[in-house]
């Protein structure tokens, strides 16, 4: 078997055990920590959707109770009207009755009438309840006392309106609470969904550039021989040295290829593109662009790469000195490093 094909068989056999590793590891990490923290913000939210029914029914139930209440009233004011139509319509008939009555007898009548100070009064008098039918004047008194009795259930009505008021004002404000408690956890859980699958994704493409470099080191090593490229001469690019020093800090950007974040080739090739020179984006890809250096014979500006002739899975800008310019992984920023490791450098 040759190298390259070892080197596949590597990467394939290296893919399929990372893919095959339980999905948490049994020390904390970042995303084992964000698991156990969706885990408890779903039970939590489990609890607050039943919350959530009871504060929702509670209130739907006082608003109905406040309906009722109204409509009681209503049906109470209808009540009280036909009420008190019965009762002036009873008070006329007794007035004009108690007219007739004057008008036929006269005596002492006059006295009783002049010594009251309404008719209500006036047929509450014992003397005119005597002279006038016991019929009349209990029908009088029967509607009355309807009447007051309607008032009284209608006070009564008001403070049950009132408190159901209350009772439907409590119970919205506890609804709303338990709502708002129920979007912040759902935002919560969503939020840490997307954290989590960003996670997993950079676990996985670690993984993968850990098992694409080592199988480009299971290649470079089992090669029978070594390539060593003759120097191509000239200075190359020097200046893209001052144009990567820009940029040191900038965090490292899995496919970024900008100032917002780079990866190792995005970065390469911002930096290339400043000088007239457009690269792909892909390590390998640059590699095959370029004239070949030996490591010996790198100058300022010359691209290291990091591999194999088969798959160059790094890049970095040469400086000078044993050290280069590049960035690195995810969670570092652009910065110096060394460039032992490295298997070949290129020139544009």
């Amino acid at each position: 078997m040759t190298g390259i094909r070892r080197a596949a068989s590597f990467l394939l056999i290296a893919v399929f055990l990372v893919a095959a590793l339980p999905a948490g590891p049994a020390a904390a990490t970042p995303l084992s920590e964000k698991r156990q923290e969706l885990e408890e913000i779903g039970t939590r939210l489990g609890e607050v959707y039943r919350e959530s029914a009871i504060a929702v029914e509670k209130y739907n139930t006082a608003n109905a109770q406040l309906a009722d209440v109204k409509a009681a009233i209503r049906e109470n004011e209808r009540l009280l009207g036909i009420a008190e139509y019965n009762l002036d319509l009873a008070n006329a008939q007794l007035e004009a009755r108690a007219i007739s009555l004057y008008k036929e007898r006269g005596v002492g009548f006059v006295d009783v009438l002049f010594a009251t100070s309404s008719f209500d009064e006036l047929v509450t008098q014992l003397e005119l309840m005597e002279r006038l039918g016991n019929s009349d004047v209990d029908t009088v008194k029967s509607i009355a006392a309807y009447r007051r009795d309607i008032k009284d259930r209608r006070l009564k009505l008001e403070a049950d309106k009132d408190e159901a008021a209350r009772l439907v004002a409590e119970r919205k404000a506890k609804k709303d609470e338990v709502l708002a408690l129920q979007v912040r956890l759902e935002g919560m859980q969503d939020k840490l969904e997307r954290e989590i699958a960003r996670l997993r994704a950079a676990a996985r493409a670690a993984a993968a550039r850990a098992a694409a470099e080592a199988a480009a080191r299971a290649a470079l090593t089992s090669s029978a021989t070594s390539y060593v490229p003759p120097d191509p001469g000239g200075s190359g690019n020097a200046s893209v040295v001052e144009i990567a020093k820009r940029y040191l800090g900038v965090p490292y950007v899995y496919g970024g290829a900008d100032p917002s974040g780079f990866d190792c080739s995005g970065l390469t090739m911002y930096c290339y593109a400043q000088v007239g020179v457009s690269l792909p984006h892909g390590a390998t890809l640059q590699q095959k662009m370029s004239t070949p250096v030996p490591l010996h014979a790198l100058t300022p500006g010359d691209l290291v790469f990091f591999g194999s002739a088969a798959y160059s899975y790094h890049v970095g800008i040469y400086v000078g000195g044993g050290t280069m310019i590049h960035a690195p992984h995810t969670g570092d920023v652009v910065s110096y490093g060394s460039i032992s490791g490295a298997w070949i450098g290129g020139r544009f």
